[in-house]
Protein backbone atom coordinates (compact mmCIF):
# COMPACT_ATOMS: atom_id res chain seq x y z
CA UNK A 1 0.00 0.00 0.00
CA UNK A 2 0.97 3.37 -1.00
CA UNK A 3 0.88 6.46 1.15
CA UNK A 4 0.16 9.39 -0.65
CA UNK A 5 -1.82 11.24 1.45
CA UNK A 6 -0.38 14.57 2.18
CA UNK A 7 -1.89 17.38 3.89
CA UNK A 8 -2.17 19.16 0.69
CA UNK A 9 -4.10 16.32 -1.09
CA UNK A 10 -5.94 15.81 2.19
CA UNK A 11 -7.05 19.56 2.12
CA UNK A 12 -8.17 19.62 -1.04
CA UNK A 13 -10.08 16.34 -0.57
CA UNK A 14 -12.15 18.07 2.38
CA UNK A 15 -12.82 20.96 0.59
CA UNK A 16 -14.42 19.15 -2.42
CA UNK A 17 -16.12 16.95 0.34
CA UNK A 18 -18.04 20.14 1.49
CA UNK A 19 -18.67 21.75 -1.79
CA UNK A 20 -20.62 18.07 -2.98
CA UNK A 21 -22.33 18.69 0.60
CA UNK A 22 -23.25 22.37 0.98
CA UNK A 23 -20.82 22.38 4.09
CA UNK A 24 -18.80 25.32 5.57
CA UNK A 25 -14.99 24.65 4.19
CA UNK A 26 -12.40 22.82 5.84
CA UNK A 27 -10.10 24.99 8.19
CA UNK A 28 -6.98 23.88 10.13
CA UNK A 29 -7.09 22.42 13.19
CA UNK A 30 -3.02 22.41 14.94
CA UNK A 31 -2.00 19.10 12.36
CA UNK A 32 -5.23 17.91 11.06
CA UNK A 33 -8.36 19.84 9.45
CA UNK A 34 -12.27 20.97 11.47
CA UNK A 35 -15.41 20.54 9.38
CA UNK A 36 -18.69 21.73 11.41
CA UNK A 37 -21.20 19.91 9.46
CA UNK A 38 -24.28 20.18 11.75
CA UNK A 39 -25.72 16.61 10.58
CA UNK A 40 -27.86 15.36 13.87
CA UNK A 41 -25.55 12.33 13.65
CA UNK A 42 -22.36 14.31 12.40
CA UNK A 43 -22.10 17.60 13.92
CA UNK A 44 -18.11 17.84 13.79
CA UNK A 45 -15.74 15.63 11.67
CA UNK A 46 -11.63 16.15 12.79
CA UNK A 47 -9.64 14.85 10.11
CA UNK A 48 -6.02 14.21 10.37
CA UNK A 49 -3.45 13.11 7.84
CA UNK A 50 -1.54 10.53 9.96
CA UNK A 51 -1.83 9.67 13.95
CA UNK A 52 -0.48 12.26 16.12
CA UNK A 53 -0.43 13.35 19.91
CA UNK A 54 -2.73 16.32 18.65
CA UNK A 55 -5.29 13.64 17.45
CA UNK A 56 -4.35 11.44 20.71
CA UNK A 57 -4.93 14.51 23.18
CA UNK A 58 -8.37 15.40 21.11
CA UNK A 59 -9.32 12.15 22.09
CA UNK A 60 -9.03 12.33 25.06
CA UNK A 61 -10.97 15.76 25.84
CA UNK A 62 -14.14 14.92 23.61
CA UNK A 63 -17.12 13.30 24.98
CA UNK A 64 -19.95 14.73 23.06
CA UNK A 65 -21.73 12.37 21.06
CA UNK A 66 -21.26 12.28 17.39
CA UNK A 67 -18.15 14.54 16.95
CA UNK A 68 -16.05 12.00 14.54
CA UNK A 69 -12.29 11.95 14.34
CA UNK A 70 -10.83 10.46 11.53
CA UNK A 71 -7.25 9.66 10.25
CA UNK A 72 -5.10 7.98 7.50
CA UNK A 73 -4.18 4.96 10.03
CA UNK A 74 -5.24 1.31 11.18
CA UNK A 75 -8.06 0.64 13.27
CA UNK A 76 -5.40 -1.55 15.23
CA UNK A 77 -3.35 1.92 15.75
CA UNK A 78 -6.01 4.22 16.41
CA UNK A 79 -8.21 2.19 18.67
CA UNK A 80 -4.96 1.02 20.63
CA UNK A 81 -4.31 4.91 21.24
CA UNK A 82 -8.12 6.88 22.01
CA UNK A 83 -10.51 6.34 25.21
CA UNK A 84 -12.89 3.19 24.99
CA UNK A 85 -15.52 5.64 24.84
CA UNK A 86 -14.77 5.87 20.94
CA UNK A 87 -15.86 3.18 18.97
CA UNK A 88 -14.83 2.27 15.73
CA UNK A 89 -16.54 2.68 12.45
CA UNK A 90 -17.18 1.17 8.77
CA UNK A 91 -13.19 0.81 7.31
CA UNK A 92 -12.86 3.85 4.46
CA UNK A 93 -9.98 3.63 1.88
CA UNK A 94 -7.88 6.16 0.16
CA UNK A 95 -7.69 5.84 -3.34
CA UNK A 96 -5.79 7.50 -6.13
CA UNK A 97 -5.76 7.27 -10.02
CA UNK A 98 -2.83 9.13 -12.12
CA UNK A 99 -4.06 7.66 -15.41
CA UNK A 100 -7.33 7.10 -17.34
CA UNK A 101 -9.35 4.46 -15.64
CA UNK A 102 -9.84 0.73 -17.35
CA UNK A 103 -13.44 1.42 -18.61
CA UNK A 104 -14.69 0.20 -22.46
CA UNK A 105 -16.65 2.13 -24.11
CA UNK A 106 -19.87 0.52 -23.58
CA UNK A 107 -23.29 2.36 -23.59
CA UNK A 108 -26.15 2.33 -21.34
CA UNK A 109 -28.68 -0.67 -21.30
CA UNK A 110 -31.54 -0.25 -23.43
CA UNK A 111 -33.84 2.20 -22.50
CA UNK A 112 -31.28 4.42 -19.56
CA UNK A 113 -30.42 7.90 -19.65
CA UNK A 114 -28.55 10.46 -18.32
CA UNK A 115 -28.95 13.60 -16.77
CA UNK A 116 -26.63 16.14 -15.42
CA UNK A 117 -26.48 19.17 -13.40
CA UNK A 118 -24.67 21.47 -11.32
CA UNK A 119 -24.44 23.13 -8.28
CA UNK A 120 -21.63 24.98 -5.66
CA UNK A 121 -18.60 23.74 -8.05
CA UNK A 122 -20.06 20.02 -8.32
CA UNK A 123 -20.77 18.50 -11.09
CA UNK A 124 -23.91 15.77 -10.51
CA UNK A 125 -24.33 12.71 -12.90
CA UNK A 126 -27.57 10.97 -12.72
CA UNK A 127 -28.42 7.61 -14.66
CA UNK A 128 -32.68 7.16 -14.93
CA UNK A 129 -33.78 4.06 -15.61
CA UNK A 130 -36.64 3.60 -18.18
CA UNK A 131 -39.09 3.86 -15.71
CA UNK A 132 -37.76 7.31 -14.82
CA UNK A 133 -36.50 6.29 -11.24
CA UNK A 134 -32.76 7.39 -10.73
CA UNK A 135 -30.73 4.50 -10.86
CA UNK A 136 -27.07 5.71 -10.11
CA UNK A 137 -25.73 8.75 -9.50
CA UNK A 138 -22.59 10.48 -9.06
CA UNK A 139 -20.29 13.59 -7.87
CA UNK A 140 -17.38 15.36 -9.49
CA UNK A 141 -15.50 17.95 -8.29
CA UNK A 142 -11.96 19.85 -9.51
CA UNK A 143 -10.41 21.44 -6.89
CA UNK A 144 -6.97 22.77 -8.64
CA UNK A 145 -5.34 19.86 -9.84
CA UNK A 146 -7.21 17.40 -8.44
CA UNK A 147 -10.62 16.02 -9.81
CA UNK A 148 -12.81 14.46 -6.70
CA UNK A 149 -15.09 11.57 -6.56
CA UNK A 150 -17.56 11.49 -4.52
CA UNK A 151 -21.42 9.88 -3.70
CA UNK A 152 -21.19 7.20 -6.24
CA UNK A 153 -23.63 5.18 -5.73
CA UNK A 154 -26.17 2.57 -7.79
CA UNK A 155 -29.56 1.57 -6.38
CA UNK A 156 -29.69 -2.08 -5.37
CA UNK A 157 -32.12 -3.16 -8.29
CA UNK A 158 -29.96 -1.58 -10.86
CA UNK A 159 -26.74 -3.16 -9.81
CA UNK A 160 -24.25 -5.29 -12.28
CA UNK A 161 -25.11 -3.69 -15.18
CA UNK A 162 -22.14 -1.64 -15.72
CA UNK A 163 -23.70 1.63 -14.54
CA UNK A 164 -21.09 2.51 -11.88
CA UNK A 165 -18.57 2.17 -14.27
CA UNK A 166 -20.23 4.30 -17.30
CA UNK A 167 -20.79 7.19 -14.73
CA UNK A 168 -17.05 6.61 -13.49
CA UNK A 169 -15.96 7.02 -17.23
CA UNK A 170 -18.26 10.32 -18.57
CA UNK A 171 -17.13 11.68 -14.95
CA UNK A 172 -13.47 11.17 -15.94
CA UNK A 173 -14.18 12.67 -19.35
CA UNK A 174 -15.57 15.79 -17.89
CA UNK A 175 -11.98 16.16 -15.63
CA UNK A 176 -9.66 14.95 -19.21
CA UNK A 177 -11.49 17.63 -20.53
CA UNK A 178 -9.61 19.79 -18.22
CA UNK A 179 -6.57 18.97 -17.92
CA UNK A 180 -7.12 16.96 -14.87
CA UNK A 181 -5.67 13.57 -14.59
CA UNK A 182 -5.03 13.55 -10.63
CA UNK A 183 -8.15 11.65 -9.20
CA UNK A 184 -9.25 10.94 -5.50
CA UNK A 185 -11.91 9.47 -3.75
CA UNK A 186 -12.77 7.70 -0.83
CA UNK A 187 -14.09 4.21 -0.71
CA UNK A 188 -16.38 2.20 1.10
CA UNK A 189 -15.52 -1.97 1.46
CA UNK A 190 -18.55 -2.50 -0.91
CA UNK A 191 -17.18 -0.02 -3.05
CA UNK A 192 -13.56 -0.94 -3.29
CA UNK A 193 -13.60 -3.62 -5.56
CA UNK A 194 -15.23 -1.55 -8.55
CA UNK A 195 -12.34 0.96 -8.17
CA UNK A 196 -9.44 -1.31 -7.97
CA UNK A 197 -10.93 -3.05 -11.25
CA UNK A 198 -10.85 0.15 -12.57
CA UNK A 199 -7.39 0.81 -12.11
CA UNK A 200 -7.33 2.60 -8.54
CA UNK A 201 -5.50 1.53 -5.97
CA UNK A 202 -5.64 2.32 -2.12
CA UNK A 203 -2.68 4.44 -0.79
CA UNK A 204 -4.09 4.84 2.55
CA UNK A 205 -7.13 3.26 5.63
CA UNK A 206 -8.70 5.91 6.44
CA UNK A 207 -10.57 4.91 9.87
CA UNK A 208 -13.31 6.78 11.68
CA UNK A 209 -14.05 6.46 15.31
CA UNK A 210 -17.19 7.97 17.54
CA UNK A 211 -19.26 8.46 20.73
CA UNK A 212 -22.34 7.55 20.10
CA UNK A 213 -25.31 8.96 21.96
CA UNK A 214 -26.31 6.12 24.73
Amino acid sequence: MDHCISSDILEKWLTAWSLSRELPPPVNYKSGYKIEVGYEKQKIRYVFPKLTDDFIRLSETIYEPWVFLKVCASPEELKSKVPGRWILQPQGYMMYRDAPMFIQNKDLPKGYRTEFDTYNSTIVLRIISPDGEPASSGRLILVDDLAVYDRIMTEKNHQRKGLAAFLMRELERIALSENISKNFLVATEQGRGLYESLGWKVCSLYTSVVIPAE
